[in-house]
């Protein structure tokens, strides 16, 4: 059975950056040293509502890029959306707050040993973590090429700094209003006749990294993806994030994704059994 992370640490992080890039919060804690264990893919779990909310379970946030430079020697960064309760207050901090956070959770992306032709697809604000990844892609000498999508134009997260990240960008939105109309999966089976992808990374909305799985099955192409479930408590003991998922003999159970993801293969989720009752792993 998998454990946590075991890098992972409790710490009170000061905010030391909190700006609004569209429709969503760039906030950047700082860590310190602890941004050496991080890896593009973890998550970090955040006590919200303060001492005195009803507010008790963390929220998962996926993290988006750190840095070991600078004034403070270690920050990380979040993108968040201010939907629920939990993550509206956390957007709504001042810059100098304390933070409670547990970090880095979860398993990360598989990093390349020799250069490789990826694609980066990312839907919403889930492209956030994918910019980082770029990064590191490309000084391994990776081609990398990024996709991304949403409904419409104000839910693009920062594209002008996703075209920095990458060799080639290319936006899709539903309603037409930026880039190409149509979703973001739609170039993805030209590219793989092209043989032009041998791996492809994904982070957003489920129903993506499903279409995308059920696009690369049958190929050479791994897909790795950063599953979208809710996480009640980001480290393996309330069972709310589990998804139904196969081993290499093909004996499905129940992972966690808090544990055994939030990257998982693509290829071995059983999307069509996601919201089934099956025995948990052991």
């Amino acid at each position: 059975m998998a454990g946590i992370n075991r890098h992972a640490k409790t710490m009170v992080a000061t905010l030391v950056s909190n700006k609004r890039v569209g429709q969503y919060h760039q906030l950047i804690l700082d860590v310190g040293g602890v941004v050496n264990d991080f890896r593009p893919g973890n998550f970090v779990a955040v006590a919200v509502g303060g001492d005195r909310s009803s507010m008790v379970l963390r929220r998962a946030f996926a993290i988006s890029r750190i840095s070991d430079r600078g004034a403070y020697g270690g920050t990380m960064e979040i993108i968040v959306a201010p939907h629920g309760s939990g993550s509206r207050w956390f957007c709504a901090q001042p810059e100098g707050s304390e933070i409670d956070v547990i970090a880095p959770l979860g398993q990360p992306f598989g990093i390349p040993t020799h250069p490789v032709n990826a694609l980066l697809v990312g839907g919403g604000y889930g492209s956030a973590p994918l910019f980082g990844l770029a990064e590191i892609l490309k000084d391994r000498g990776c081609t990398v090429d990024m996709i991304l999508g949403a409904s419409t134009a104000g839910k693009i997260y920062a594209p002008l700094e996703g075209k920095r990240a990458v060799n080639t960008l290319r936006i899709f939105t539903e309603d037409g209003s930026m880039g190409t109309a149509g979703r973001v999966t739609d170039p993805i089976t030209e590219l793989l006749a092209a043989n032009r992808v041998d791996v492809i990374y994904s982070c957003g909305p489920m129903g993506m990294l499903k279409a995308i799985s059920a696009l690369t099955a049958n190929t050479d192409v791994v897909h790795q993806c950063a599953v979208e479930e809710s996480m009640a408590c980001g480290v393996g003991i309330c069972m709310t994030c589990v998804l139904p998922v196969a081993d290499e003999a093909g004996v499905v159970t129940m992972k966690r994704s808090c544990i055994d993801g939030p990257v998982m293969d693509g290829a071995l989720v059983q999307w069509d059994l996601v919201g089934q009752v099956l025995p948990v792993n052991e």
